[in-house]
């Protein structure tokens, strides 16, 4: 078939493009994943990404580390994962806990904390003022659709879209005449 590689690279190719289709999962299927899953997931997305190095660390006593590798630049990347229900929102308490650990024990030069909801306004917060990366379930969306995690850093969870105003429009006053 013209346009088509042949040999060993045009499978390498095929396997890597497949690979990669495969990874862009909708949020449902995200959603029905184990949390274990989930954080075996993340670990795969920084991989397609560049990241080398990558391990799942998770589980009781991980202090906070449930993916570790290193970004393409060389900076030491340590990942919070939540994988919690779409309704729900990360509490102040999950990020106060990342912040303690994430550059003091694990020495990260990358802190990212991703969940599959929403961050609290007082998580949110505090993840700005200590420098982590807190990827929402908007951010992880985009990321999971096929966005570098390098192109998501900048954003620092600002990804929860527009806020919504409280309806200021008057009603229409009922006419005298």
């Amino acid at each position: 078939m013209e346009g088509t590689p042949a040999g060993a690279d045009g499978d390498r190719a095929w396997r890597e493009q497949n690979r990669r289709m495969e990874l862009e999962r909708s949020m449902s299927t995200i959603d029905a994943m184990s949390w274990q899953d989930f954080e075996h997931y993340v670990a795969e997305l920084c991989r397609r990404d560049g990241c080398t190095n990558v391990t799942v660390t998770g589980g009781s006593g991980d202090l906070g580390a449930d993916v570790v590798g290193t970004l393409p630049d060389g900076r030491h990347l340590v990942a919070q994962v939540k994988h919690y229900a779409p309704n729900r929102y990360v509490p102040s308490g999950d990020m106060q806990k990342f912040v303690g650990t994430a550059k003091l024990e694990h020495k990260a030069d990358v802190a990212l904390f991703v969940a599959t909801c929403p961050f609290g306004k007082a998580a949110r917060d505090l993840a700005v003022r200590h420098d982590i990366i807190a990827i929402n379930r908007d951010l992880f969306g985009a990321w999971n659709s096929g966005a570098p995690l390098e192109s998501l850093l900048p954003l620092n969870g600002a990804g929860d879209g527009p806020r919504r105003k409280q309806n200021t429009l008057r009603k229409p006053e009922a006419d005298t005449a």
